[in-house]
């Protein structure tokens, strides 16, 4: 999907614009959750903020009698599984992402916190090995271990912030209506000192610690997801484009 205006006509460029800032992949498959009448009305700006990159590591799941994956990006480091463990997975994408890997997918809620909360609760067979990247909130490992679930954690890939371009950041600043989806405390702090706050923003959270990041910021509006997971925010950047386009004069979509 290129960066230009999902759909429209050239002659009246869509005011309301969602700006991704996740990989692009993931951004990709973000976008797709939208209504396709929506797509057709709002232009899509790609400004990554995060690269991801696989790490060179061995993973050796012998010994263990399950995974932790918290993301998608520890299920694809990890590759096929040469012997179908059960694998405990935070969301609904990376659960279909184990599970199309050929690990034993189980869904064990939106967060690392309710995924602790649920093996705890049913004590799956230990120990366990959690696959994240360098930088996560809260040690999944320790916790479980202390819990009475030994668990050990390993690095699998790095999550690298990048910088929009000059122009990039003109071309946000020029639009009309911004809506801006924030996945991550990590990534919501590096958009909050890029210099970008400003009245045309409506912020959507996934969190509220992912919210607590951007308060400092000027904004149109900030909004946190009821649950911490792709479908509800994909629902709440529906509802907010929706709104936008009405206040702004648009066409909402139906």
């Amino acid at each position: 999907m290129s960066d230009a205006p999902v759909s429209g006509t050239a002659a009246k460029a869509p005011m309301v614009a969602l700006l991704m800032t996740r990989p692009r992949q993931a951004s990709q498959q973000f976008v797709a959750q939208l209504p396709l009448e929506l797509q057709a009305q709002i232009t899509v700006i790609y400004a990554p903020l995060m690269q991801i990159t696989p790490l060179n590591t061995e993973i050796d799941s012998q010994g263990y009698t399950g995974l932790i994956f918290t993301s998608a990006n520890g299920v694809a480091a990890a590759g096929e599984a040469p012997v179908p463990l059960p694998a405990f997975c935070v969301g609904q994408h990376t659960t279909a992402a184990a599970e199309q890997a050929g690990w034993q997918a189980q869904l064990c809620g939106g967060s690392a916190t309710e995924l602790v909360t649920h093996l705890c609760k049913v004590k799956p067979a230990a120990p366990l090995l959690h696959l994240h990247g360098r930088h996560t909130r809260g040690d999944i490992a320790q916790t479980l271990t202390a819990a009475g679930l030994p668990c050990e954690g390993q690095v699998v890939y790095e999550q690298q912030l990048l910088s929009p371009s000059g122009e990039m950041k003109q071309k946000i600043i020029e639009q009309t209506s911004v809506i801006v989806p924030l996945f991550s405390p990590r990534t919501a702090r590096h958009f909050a000192s890029l210099g970008l706050d400003q009245v045309n923003l409506s912020l959507i959270a996934l969190s509220q610690a992912v919210a607590a990041e951007v308060k400092g910021l000027h904004y149109k509006d900030l909004q946190v997801s009821k649950t911490p997971d792709a479908r509800n925010m994909a629902v709440m950047v529906r509802d907010a484009a929706v709104r936008l386009a009405h206040l702004e004069g648009g066409n909402p979509a139906q």
